[in-house]
């Protein structure tokens, strides 16, 4: 491998092998475009596996590999993002993981700038960078709103807009939380960022380096699973991080209390459910569908009864915060972003 030159007591430094998982069961319109932004990129220790997860023409997905002119490809039969993911990964060798989706695109220092910050930092676990969504032409439609990770809490409540596309993890705390969940569906990333910000520190490189691509087929588009799942992995996860608490001995210093954290980003999960439901009434009464447009009222007054009051409670917490020139420290809005992570 390659040597990256000598660090600050004299000694060679290998630069590190970047493993790059691309899960796919479609192929789809912007698969090619998503290789050709891993074939370009700038850091030149990169191997790529592309795994066709049951797609329904594989020689589609081989030809499009084959003209990026990087990666192999592993053909599954049809066993979810989740497992394709973790089935990747152990066909390759690089000490740090990045995945990428099929419809997604990296610019071209993505991954050197991510190895840049895990190498100043050794303690970190995850590098994350800031990331824009853009429609399928490529035009951006939302401006990148990444910030920093002051600690564990500020992951757990959502504040800090990570998601797969834009996260570049060590093999060790992949390996550590188990990789990825095959019992979620959606939200699969989420469990593997809330597991991993208990490890360590995360590292965030300010610069817009990934487009996230937002059209009719993304999965996160169906927001009613998405909304219940993404509850189902909260709850999960504060159940875990309780007990974790509680079976500290007393003499030490103790994990910081995330249950508060937790609690905020079940009741934003909860906004974004009343908000997602909401926009799609209006889709539908624009289109007079009147039963379709009760049907997401109704649902969202099931799963989220208290979203409403819940809104105006955080719209109040952060207007007294602009003039008091102070932030409540909690997730806030009702929107997409405060889910994504």
């Amino acid at each position: 491998m390659p040597d990256r030159g000598p660090d600050a007591a004299g000694a060679t430094v290998a630069e590190p092998l970047v493993s790059v998982v691309v899960a796919t069961n479609r192929g789809g319109p912007f698969l090619a475009e998503a290789l050709a932004s891993v074939a370009a990129q700038t850091y030149p220790h990169v191997e790529l596996v592309v795994v066709d997860d049951g797609s329904p023409d594989p020689a589609v997905i081989r030809g499009l590999v084959e003209e990026a002119g990087v990666g192999t490809v592993l053909r599954l039969d049809p066993s979810g993002v989740s497992t394709a993911r973790n089935t990747g990964v152990r066909h390759t060798r690089g000490e740090l993981l990045a995945f990428l989706d099929d419809d997604d695109r990296w610019h071209p220092d993505r991954l050197r700038l991510a190895v840049d910050a895990l190498s100043a930092r050794p303690d970190a676990v995850i590098s994350y960078c800031a990331m824009r969504t853009v429609d399928p032409a490529g035009e951006e439609l939302v401006a990148a709103d990444q910030r920093p990770a002051r600690d564990a809490r500020d992951v757990v409540r959502g504040l800090t807009g990570i998601m797969l596309p834009n996260l570049v993890i060590r093999r060790g705390a992949f390996d550590a939380v188990g990789g990825f969940d095959p019992a979620y569906r959606q939200g699969e990333d989420l469990d593997l960022v809330l597991a991993a910000a208990t490890l360590g520190p995360f590292v965030f490189v300010d610069e817009v380096l990934v487009d996230y691509r937002y059209h009719p087929g993304n999965t996160t588009r169906a927001y009613r699973d998405l909304a219940a799942g993404i509850r189902v992995i909260l709850r999960e996860r504060r159940s875990q991080a309780r007990v974790a608490r509680r079976a500290e001995s007393a003499g030490r210093a103790g994990r910081a209390d995330l249950d508060p954290a937790y609690r905020d980003r079940l009741r934003a999960n909860d906004r974004f459910a009343a908000w997602s439901a909401a926009r799609a009434a209006r889709a539908d009464l624009s289109e007079r569908q009147v039963r379709a447009a009760l049907g997401h009222v109704a649902w969202a007054a099931r799963f989220a009864p208290l979203a409403p009051l819940d809104w105006a409670r955080e719209r109040g917490r952060r207007l007294v915060g602009r003039v008091t020139g102070r932030t409540t420290g909690r997730a806030t809005g009702a929107g997409p972003g405060e889910t994504n992570d």
